[in-house]
């Protein structure tokens, strides 16, 4: 259910629908089961400029900020999950990133290409024995010839070799550019001492692990990566030295409302495909829509679904003012996330049987959506995030 929208976004709007209805809708299945997005519907997506819908039009972008990201990402998880996740990691993550802690030279450098599709980005924080707790990763950066801790250097000061492991790297068997989170002080605490890198993906000791076989999001790839003895120049560190989880942290704030968006796009989908199977599925000498237990689950999923809807794009307005979306990003990612698996858990329900079978959209996107209580922090954390920005904040 669509309401009011600024008349360019009406536009972007009319644009993502009508790609993922005759592009992505009909290959989704294929995509899902071959577990890959061929490389010319990523360059379609570019060439509408939905791979730099965040990038300023001064560095080839569309320029159209989180609102605009809001309504690509909904119209395209209308029909495909895994094509929006794509979206999002590119968009939301590596941009993201360079957007906000790289320098004008980098920005330059990388932005106008991963607008462009020449290649995908991605974004590396995660590591196999850090996941919420992000801030006890272990991979480290030092300087080249064993400089030790990092000190006060920051762009000048050689070379940095970076050393370790991450996890579940979107876009990571694809990606052209790496923004890689490593341990550039190993005496400060936790957090204080954790840089951002731009790593290019010939760069040697950047080594790319096979794709994990997952449940949902097939079509998007994801992998683990490998940095053994993998040196980028000291002009690749992206934003101040030690100050990159800060820097993160202001990444997944705004990524939050990339995977609320998503998330509104499959319980989006979901409803449409049950509002359509019910109206033409007969039991009892009638059409099923017409018996008030699958009406009322319908009205569930529609009010959810708009509410979830508002909530994300609250955040995007308030992201694109440049103001502080902690706490409405995290509630917009927490509500979205959660009805959009009880969405497609009731679409498949109204499918009976035919809901558990691959030829009809709903198990696919039943799939796809728990990864949205997952991914860009947990519900569990989204809730102590809620938590804590609600008792910092006055209560009057």
């Amino acid at each position: 259910m669509d309401y009011e929208l600024p008349d360019e976004m009406k536009t972007l709007q009319e644009m993502a629908r009508r790609f993922a209805a005759e592009v992505i809708a009909p290959q989704a299945r294929k995509w899902d089961r071959d577990s890959a997005i061929p490389t010319e519907a990523i360059q379609q997506l570019a060439d509408l400029g939905f791979l730099g819908v965040l990038v300023p039009e001064a560095y080839g972008g569309a320029g159209l900020g989180y609102l605009g990201m809001t309504v690509v990402m909904e119209e395209i998880a209308r029909h495909c999950g895994g094509t929006a996740l794509m979206l999002a990691a590119h968009n939301g993550l590596c941009c993201g990133h360079l957007l906000v802690g790289g320098n004008d030279a980098q920005k330059q450098k990388y932005l106008p290409a991963l607008a462009r599709g020449d290649h995908l980005g991605a974004w590396a924080l995660t590591e196999p024995g850090s996941g919420s707790d992000a801030a006890a990763l272990t991979t480290t950066a030092v300087r080249a010839g064993g400089a030790g801790r990092a000190g006060g250097a920051g762009r000048d000061g050689g070379d940095w070799v970076i050393n370790g492991s991450k996890m579940f790297i979107t876009n990571g068997a694809t990606a052209g550019v790496f923004v890689v989170m490593a341990r550039t002080d190993p005496e400060a605490p936790n957090a204080k001492g954790i840089s951002a890198f731009i790593v290019e993906r010939d760069t040697p000791g950047l080594i790319v692990g096979p794709k994990e076989d997952k449940l949902g999001m097939r079509a998007s790839d994801t992998v683990p990566l490998t940095l053994e003895n993998c040196r980028v120049p000291g002009e690749n560190l992206c934003g101040e030295l030690n100050g990159g989880f800060v820097d993160a942290l202001r990444v997944l704030e705004r990524g939050r409302i990339s995977v609320g968006s998503l998330s509104v796009g499959l319980a989006r989908g979901a409803l449409e495909e049950a509002t359509r199977y019910a109206a033409g599925r007969e039991q009892f000498g009638q059409p099923i829509i017409h018996h008030q237990t699958i009406q009322f689950m319908l009205a569930d999923m529609a009010t959810e679904t708009d509410a979830a809807r508002m909530l994300v794009q609250r955040a995007a307005l308030l992201q694109d003012a440049g103001q502080d979306s902690r706490l409405e990003s995290s509630i917009a990612k927490l509500f979205a996330s959660e009805i959009a698996t009880r969405a497609c858990l009731n679409a498949v329900q109204i499918h009976g049987g035919y809901g558990y079978i691959k030829e009809f959209p709903v198990e696919r996107y039943l799939r796809d959506a728990k990864l949205c209580e997952i991914g860009e922090g947990s519900s569990q954390v989204q809730r102590m995030i809620i938590a804590r920005e609600l008792l910092q904040r006055p209560t009057s």
